[in-house]
């Protein structure tokens, strides 16, 4: 069963969101500003945490970079909640190593759905090296090394090559991949995995990830 902390200075809104995801069959805890979500996360070491932008002693922002700062802890998925008009906590949350964002006000359906791709993203080290000449992936900083040469890619190219790296050599279907990297919720054109790997090949090489024709896409250890 996985833990999720939330947290928000709302109760109504943990009240809400609680009884939402314990539906599901998820473990809950709570915590009302980003001080305390630090001190739960050291505590209950949960696999994903959604909290709040906007808080008080401490905010979604600054406490997602104490988390992932802290190297004792071991590291969840982070969700922030913002609202639609705020562009700029959406980037801030990226920039301080949040995962991704669900914007207010909340659709329960959507929210479960959002919690589901969330938890079913690989499990990534810090760092991946598949092979002594491959890719190697720091989740942290959302920087890849391949060929020797330090690479910055979109949001969405990471993810991909994230999820192909986690299992060489294992063959990742077209709706596998659409799950994971994109989610149930999202709406994307048919195309939009074939450009996002044809950008990856320009940036790493033809050599690292291979088209078995009908079914998907998988990485090659070199």
């Amino acid at each position: 069963m996985h833990t999720i902390l939330l947290v928000d200075d709302e109760p109504d809104v943990l009240d809400f969101l609680s009884y939402t995801i314990k539906n599901e069959g998820y473990r809950v805890f709570t915590a009302s500003n980003g001080q305390e979500a630090v001190d739960k996360t050291i505590e209950l070491s949960p696999t994903l945490i959604i909290m709040d932008v906007m808080m008080p002693e401490m905010d979604g922002i600054e406490a997602c970079t104490n988390i992932r700062n802290n190297s004792s802890i071991t590291q969840p998925i982070i969700c922030l909640l913002t609202s639609r008009s705020e562009d700029y906590s959406q980037i801030a949350g990226f920039d301080a190593g949040a995962d991704d964002y669900i914007a207010k006000p909340i659709r329960p359906r959507l929210l479960i759905s959002k919690i589901a791709s969330l938890l079913r993203r690989p499990a990534v080290q810090e760092a991946v090296a598949p092979a002594s000449e491959g890719v190697l992936i720091n989740r942290e900083s959302f920087l890849v090394t391949a060929n020797n040469q330090d690479l910055v890619l979109p949001k969405k190219e990471f993810e991909l090559l994230e999820l192909l790296v986690s299992r060489p050599g294992k063959v990742f279907t077209r709706d596998q991949i659409m799950s994971i990297v994109w989610g149930n919720d999202a709406i994307v054109g048919e195309r939009t995995i074939d450009v996002h790997i044809r950008k990856l090949r320009e940036k790493l090489g033809n050599d690292y990830i291979r088209t078995v024709k009908g079914v998907g896409y998988t990485y090659n250890t070199i």
